[in-house]
């Protein structure tokens, strides 16, 4: 595991010597860039882990992308070799078909304090609700990026993150009602406290998440990568492409099912990622939006 190799994975050539905010969000952006979330391991007969030198090995020198428990895990490693003190916690993913947050910390984030201010980093939550850069911890603030206005709010010792985003435009007709577009103006992504957690926090969960059959990850194969414009998504066999419009006010949704045999050539040309194993494609009901 080296930095060198990372930063090559990423398409990050700048300067890295010192520990500041504009360098974090630097690396944050490449990351969300260049690597993808995505959970096809589950859907290849593949068992995720949170062993760093497999996520490296998967994730850099695979052209992989992750999960949160992957990305996010890797992150904190790089950010500590580039002389920052991360500190990571475990969030809870908000259902926002039932309402409230889940039972347990199934998402892994990052805490890194600068110059006495801190950032909360996420490189791993994929599609709409992805941050560009790392958001100051500061409640209330509306923090503009290209996939919409997040914000920050405590109440007691949780802290809520969500986001305003913009009214989805789709094109093609067929998916105007899919249950993959989010029509909410606003919305809850997770909460979390500032309690610091340890990897092994996460075994349990990270275990049950690629296992059990009622989990969101073991009935859709998903995978997201973000854009220069927007974003794009393969969520079984339906891709879409994303952008952004912040001066319209919506966001432009183009999207398509693709077949069998389509499957790989999309994530080769469209995420850059190439596996090794029979990817099968589920994209069972369950709550999830792009």
């Amino acid at each position: 595991m080296n930095l060198e190799e990372y930063f090559k994975r990423i398409g990050f050539y700048g300067p890295f010597s010192k520990p500041d905010l504009e360098t974090l969000n630097q690396v944050h952006k490449h990351h969300v860039m260049s690597i993808p979330f995505e959970n096809l391991s589950i859907h290849c007969g593949e068992k995720i882990t949170m062993d760093h030198e497999l996520i490296f090995n998967k994730i850099v020198r695979s052209n992989r992308g992750g999960w949160c428990c992957e990305n996010n895990l890797l992150f904190a490693w790089v950010l500590k070799e580039m002389g920052y003190n991360p500190v990571t916690l475990g969030s809870r993913v908000y259902n926002n078909t039932i309402n409230q947050f889940g039972p347990t910390d199934s998402h892994l984030i990052n805490k890194v304090v600068i110059d006495g201010t801190a950032y909360i980093a996420d490189v791993s939550f994929g599609v709409s609700s992805q941050i560009w850069h790392p958001l100051e911890l500061v409640s209330g603030k509306d923090q503009p990026q290209s996939p919409g206005v997040f914000r920050l709010i405590q109440d007691g010792d949780l802290w809520t993150l969500e986001k305003t985003g913009r009214k989805p435009l789709v094109l093609n007709e067929a998916f105007t009602n899919s249950p993959l577009v989010d029509k909410s103006p606003t919305k809850k992504i997770y909460g979390f406290t500032l309690v610091p957690r340890g990897f092994d926090h996460f075994l349990e969960t990270s275990h049950c998440l690629q296992t059990d059959p009622n989990s969101l990850f073991t009935n859709k194969s998903i995978c997201s990568l973000q854009t220069a414009t927007g974003f794009r998504a393969l969520i079984g066999w339906t891709f879409s492409e994303v952008t952004y419009n912040n001066q319209d006010g919506f966001d432009v949704l183009d999207m398509k099912d693709i077949s069998d045999d389509d499957v790989d050539k999309v994530l080769k040309e469209m995420f850059n990622v190439l596996l090794a194993n029979k990817l099968v494609p589920i994209n069972n009901k369950a709550g999830y939006t792009i």
